[in-house]
C-alpha cells in the first residue's frame, strides 16, 4: 500500500527540507553558544568569531594551567629529564599560541 503525501509537489517537500535543514543548523549554533550567521554571506560574522575565538582561548588557558600543574608536581629529575623538557616546551609553544591571541585584541 502506498504511503500519503506529505507535500503536494517537490517543491513543497524542498522547501519543507531547506527549512528543516536552517532550524538544524540554528539549533546547532545556540547549543554551542554562537549567534546566528549574518542573513548576507557579504556581511562579515565578527560577533561569532569574536565568541568562538574567546572560547577556544578559554579552553586553551584551561590547558596551559593543568599542563604547568602537572609539570610542578613532579619531581625535579623528572624536570630536568628529556620528558620534562619536552613538556616545558609544550607548555611554551602553548603560551605563545595564546600571546599570539590576546595580540587579536578580541
Amino acid at each position: 500500500m502506498p504511503q500519503k503525501r506529505k507535500h503536494a509537489t517537490n517543491s513543497a517537500r524542498q522547501a519543507a527540507y531547506r527549512t528543516r535543514l536552517q532550524e538544524a543548523r540554528k539549533q546547532e549554533l545556540a547549543e554551542r553558544g554562537l549567534p546566528t550567521l549574518p542573513p548576507l554571506s557579504s556581511m562579515p560574522g565578527t560577533t561569532r568569531w569574536t565568541g568562538a575565538i574567546r572560547r577556544a582561548e578559554a579552553l586553551l588557558v584551561l590547558v596551559h594551567d593543568e599542563m604547568q600543574g602537572y609539570f610542578d608536581d613532579r619531581s625535579e629529575a623528572w624536570q630536568e629529564s628529556e620528558r620534562g623538557q619536552l613538556h616545558q616546551e609544550r607548555i611554551e609553544a602553548l603560551s605563545e599560541v595564546l600571546s599570539a591571541l590576546d595580540a587579536l585584541g578580541l
